[in-house]
C-alpha cells in the first residue's frame, strides 16, 4: 500500500472506528502543529456520464490538518465534514506510517479499515443488485 492508498482509506474510515484502531497502537509520539484542524468548504467537480466536460456539482465541508513528529516526520490529513479528531488521528497515522513502526500501524490500523471498507462495499453493491431492473425489448421488423 502506496502513501496515497493510506491517506484515502484514513480520510474514507469511519472516525469511532479510527479511534479505536488507534488504541492498539499504544503509546503515539507527541506532535506539534504545521497546521492545526481547520474546517472549511472545497468545491466538488463531477463529470456527465463520468468522461462529459466537468463541471461543479457544490461544496463540501471538508476538515484538514498537518502535523510533525520529534524525528521530523510530517503527517497529513484531509477528510469529509467536520470533525477535528478524525482529521487528527489521520494524520497522526500517516505521520506513524512513515517511520519504524509502519508494520505495526499496517496491522493494526489499516488493514482492519481495508476489510472494514470492503464489507461496506460490498454491502453496497449487494443492495444496489437487488434493485436492478432487466428490460426487454422488443424489435419490430423494419428496425433491422
Amino acid at each position: 500500500m502506496e502513501r496515497p492508498d493510506w491517506i484515502g482509506l484514513l480520510a474514507r474510515s469511519r472516525p469511532d472506528h479510527l479511534a479505536a484502531l488507534m488504541a492498539e497502537l499504544g503509546e503515539l509520539p507527541g506532535h506539534v502543529w504545521l497546521r492545526p484542524p481547520e474546517t472549511g468548504s472545497v468545491m466538488v467537480r463531477g463529470r456527465a456520464g463520468g468522461t462529459g466536460a466537468p463541471f461543479n456539482l457544490g461544496e463540501v465541508t471538508a476538515t484538514r490538518c498537518a502535523l510533525r513528529l520529534p524525528d521530523g516526520t510530517e503527517g497529513h490529513a484531509f477528510v469529509q465534514g467536520r470533525d477535528q479528531d478524525h482529521a487528527r488521528h489521520a494524520a497522526l497515522v500517516d505521520a506513524v506510517m512513515q517511520g519504524d513502526r509502519a508494520a505495526q500501524a499496517r496491522a493494526s490500523v489499516l488493514e482492519p479499515l481495508a476489510r472494514d471498507e470492503a464489507t461496506r462495499r460490498e454491502t453496497t453493491a449487494r443492495k444496489a443488485e437487488a434493485t436492478r431492473v432487466e428490460f426487454e425489448t422488443m424489435v419490430r421488423g423494419e428496425d433491422t
